[in-house]
């Protein structure tokens, strides 16, 4: 799976997770929880459906490593690449 299958895969989970924000451009560098003001059961939601998605669960003292899609796609391409 390419970076860029990974960023498509986590912005449609995004959309499943806060549909309120389908359709918008999801800001790479910016705070996700912030920037599309979802509370943290969303966040880990949104987590918890990547990891189903994607096969990579993201442990509790790596939340600071995907605070951001480009975060999120680095994360996850390093992790699957290494399974």
């Amino acid at each position: 799976m390419t970076k860029e299958d990974i960023k498509k895969t986590i912005v449609e989970t995004v959309y499943e997770v806060a549909p309120e924000h389908e359709g918008e451009e999801i800001p790479e560098n910016e705070n996700l929880q912030e920037s599309l003001e979802i509370d943290s059961y969303d966040f880990l939601n949104l987590l918890t459906a990547l990891a189903d998605k994607l096969g990579v669960e993201v442990p509790e003292e790596d939340y600071g490593k995907v605070d951001t899609l480009e975060h999120m796609v680095e994360y996850f391409a390093e992790h699957m690449k290494n399974r």
